[in-house]
C-alpha cells in the first residue's frame, strides 16, 4: 500500500427502521442488521465489492458501553466479526471503538491518517443502535434474539476513560442531562435569563432543528408540529427532566438507526473505478479532550470544542465563513450554543444549515453513532452542492471529547493527518469540606412526581469549587424564575457529600 496517499470518502449509507413490536417479531432490527443494511448501501453507493474492505471499524453500541449491562436479547460478543461475515467481507483488521459520541469523526480522522501512512487501503466505518426495538420488544412481550459471535480477531478498545469523578457521583450527578444542565444554566446566568426565558431561547434554536428533521426521510420521529411554543412549554408530551430541560431538549435514544461510510486511498478508488462525483475529501481534522466537568474553569462553553474546531479549520486552511453547512452536535441546546460561539454564529440571523440531519432530539440520537449519520448526510449535501465545504462536530461525554472534520468534494493538494488529541491545560481546585460559597451554576432534577432534588456548583471566597445538594428548605428557591447563580450559601458536609441552604 502506498504511503502519502490522499484519503477519500467514496460511499455512504444510512437506514432507519420504525419497527415497534406491535405486529410481532417479523422485521425486528438488531444492531448488527442495521449496520449490515447501512454498509450494503454504502458499498452500493461506492460501486465496490465487500471484498475490497481491509479494515472494519465499528462504533460501540449502548449495551456494550455500560459496565454490567445484562443484554436482554442476548449478547453479540463479536459485533465487528458478525457484520463482516454477513457482508461477505474478510478484513485484515477489525476494531470495536471505545465509548463516546466523538467516535465516528474520530474514526474517520484515524482511518484517513492510516490510509495516508500506507497502513490501510479501504476502511468501512459503521455503527447503529436498536434501542427502540429493544424497548418495544420488552413492552409487547415479543421475543427477539441478538445472540451471535464470530471467530474474527478484533481490537476491542473498551470503555475508554472514566468521565465521572467520585465527588460528582457522591452528589448524584450521574445522568448526561444533569451535566449539561450545569452548562445551560451557566449560559443563562451569563445572559441574565430567567428559567422561562432560557427555555424560549433553547426552543427557538431547536425548532429549526425539528424543521430539518421533519423533512428528512431518515428521521426516527415526526417533528412536523414541533414549534417554539411546544418545545418551551412543559406538558405531558414535553415534561421537565433536569432544569431547564424539557423532554424534547434532550437527545432521544429510542431509535433503530444505522449508518456507514467507506474511506480509501485515491489510488484504490481509481483502481476500483469509483466515480468522481462520489468522492468527498477530509480537508482538516481536530480533536480535544477536557477534564471532569467539576474541574473545568469554563462552564458557560467548551474549551475542547474551541480547540478541536480551531485545529480542524486551521488544518483545512479555512475559516468559519468558508463553511457552507454544519452538522453541530445537538444532544442538548448548550452544546449547539457552545459550538456556535466558537464559530461566531448567531442562529437568529444565520442562513446556513446548522444541522444536515435534524439533530439528536428530532432526527434521532443513536448513542455513540449519531455523528456517522451527520457525516453521511453531510456527504450527500456536499455531493449536491459541489465545491462547498462542510464542518461536522462530533461530541462525547459532557462536551468532554470532541472530534471535528472539514469535508468537501474539492480534492486537496496535500493531506495532513490529525494531530494527537489536545488535553486541557488547566484545572479548578476543588475543596471537600466548604463552609460557605457563591453559586456558580445549578440544576433541579425531576422524577415522576415532580422536582426531586437540587445540585449546585459553587465557589468559596478563595475561589475553590465545590459541589453541594440542596437541603429540602433550599429547593424552592432553585425553582423560582430568577436564577440563583451568584447567591450565597452555607454548607454542611457528611460522608463525602455537601448539603447547602441559602445564607
Amino acid at each position: 500500500m502506498p504511503k502519502g496517499s490522499i484519503p477519500v470518502l467514496v460511499g455512504v449509507g444510512q437506514f432507519t427502521s420504525h419497527w415497534d413490536g406491535t405486529e410481532g417479531a417479523d422485521g425486528a432490527p438488531s444492531p448488527k442488521s442495521l449496520c449490515v443494511t447501512a454498509a450494503e448501501t454504502a458499498l452500493k453507493d461506492a460501486g465496490i465489492p465487500a471484498s475490497a474492505i481491509d479494515t472494519l471499524a465499528v462504533v460501540r453500541i449502548f449495551e456494550d458501553s455500560v459496565p454490567g449491562d445484562n443484554h436482554p436479547h442476548g449478547h453479540n460478543s463479536n459485533l465487528p466479526g458478525t457484520i463482516a461475515r454477513d457482508l461477505g467481507a474478510t478484513p485484515q483488521r477489525a476494531i470495536y471503538a471505545a465509548v463516546g459520541g466523538q467516535s465516528p469523526q474520530q474514526l474517520a480522522n484515524e482511518m484517513a491518517a492510516r490510509i495516508h501512512a500506507g497502513e490501510v487501503e479501504c476502511a468501512l466505518i459503521t455503527g447503529s443502535e436498536a434501542n427502540k426495538a429493544s424497548k418495544a420488544a420488552r413492552k409487547h412481550g415479543v421475543a427477539i434474539d441478538w445472540t451471535d459471535t464470530s471467530d474474527l480477531a478484533f481490537e476491542d478498545r473498551g470503555m475508554g476513560d472514566m468521565l465521572l469523578s467520585r465527588t460528582e457521583i457522591k452528589h448524584g450527578i450521574i445522568a448526561p442531562a444533569y451535566f449539561y444542565a450545569f452548562f445551560e444554566n451557566a449560559m443563562a446566568a451569563r445572559e441574565g435569563q430567567t428559567r422561562s426565558e432560557r427555555r424560549t431561547v433553547m426552543s427557538s434554536l431547536f425548532a429549526k432543528f425539528a424543521a430539518v428533521a421533519a423533512n428528512n426521510p431518515h428521521s426516527q420521529f415526526d417533528t412536523s408540529s414541533f414549534n417554539t411554543d411546544f418545545l418551551a412549554t412543559p406538558s405531558k408530551a414535553n415534561y421537565p427532566f433536569a432544569d431547564p430541560f424539557l423532554k424534547w431538549h434532550i437527545a432521544q435514544d429510542a431509535v433503530n438507526q444505522g449508518a456507514a461510510m467507506i474511506l480509501m486511498s485515491e489510488e484504490k478508488a481509481n483502481e476500483l473505478g469509483v466515480a468522481q462525483d462520489k468522492r468527498v475529501y477530509l480537508h482538516g481534522g481536530g480533536e480535544a479532550g477536557d477534564d471532569y466537568i467539576s474541574e473545568r474553569p469554563k462552564l458557560d462553553g467548551s474549551w475542547a470544542m474551541e480547540t478541536a474546531i480551531a485545529r480542524a479549520l486551521t488544518q483545512a486552511g479555512k475559516t468559519p465563513a468558508d463553511m457552507a453547512a454544519f452538522d453541530l452536535y445537538s444532544c442538548f441546546p448548550c452544546a449547539v450554543f457552545s459550538s456556535m460561539a466558537v464559530l461566531g454564529i448567531d442562529h437568529e440571523t444565520e442562513t446556513r444549515p446548522l444541522t444536515v440531519t435534524g439533530g439528536l432530539p428530532f432526527f434521532g440520537g443513536p448513542g455513540n453513532n449519531y455523528s456517522l449519520h451527520g457525516i453521511v448526510s453531510m456527504t450527500e449535501h456536499l455531493r449536491a452542492n459541489r465545491g462547498e465545504y462542510g464542518l461536522v462536530l462530533a461530541n462525547g461525554g459532557w462536551m468532554t471529547k470532541e472530534a471535528v472534520g472539514v469535508w468537501s468534494t474539492e480534492k486537496p493538494s496535500t493531506f495532513a493527518p490529525v494531530e494527537p488529541m489536545a488535553k486541557a491545560p488547566t484545572k479548578v481546585t476543588l475543596t471537600d469540606v466548604p463552609s460557605t460559597g457563591t453559586i456558580e451554576t445549578y440544576t433541579v432534577t425531576h422524577g415522576k412526581n415532580g422536582p426531586s432534588g437540587g445540585i449546585v456548583f459553587a465557589r468559596t471566597e478563595d475561589g475553590e469549587r465545590f459541589i453541594a445538594v440542596a437541603a429540602p428548605e433550599a429547593l424552592p428557591r432553585l425553582l423560582e424564575e430568577d436564577s440563583p447563580v451568584g447567591l450565597s450559601i452555607s454548607v454542611t458536609s457528611e460522608n463525602e457529600r455537601n448539603t447547602f441552604v441559602f445564607a
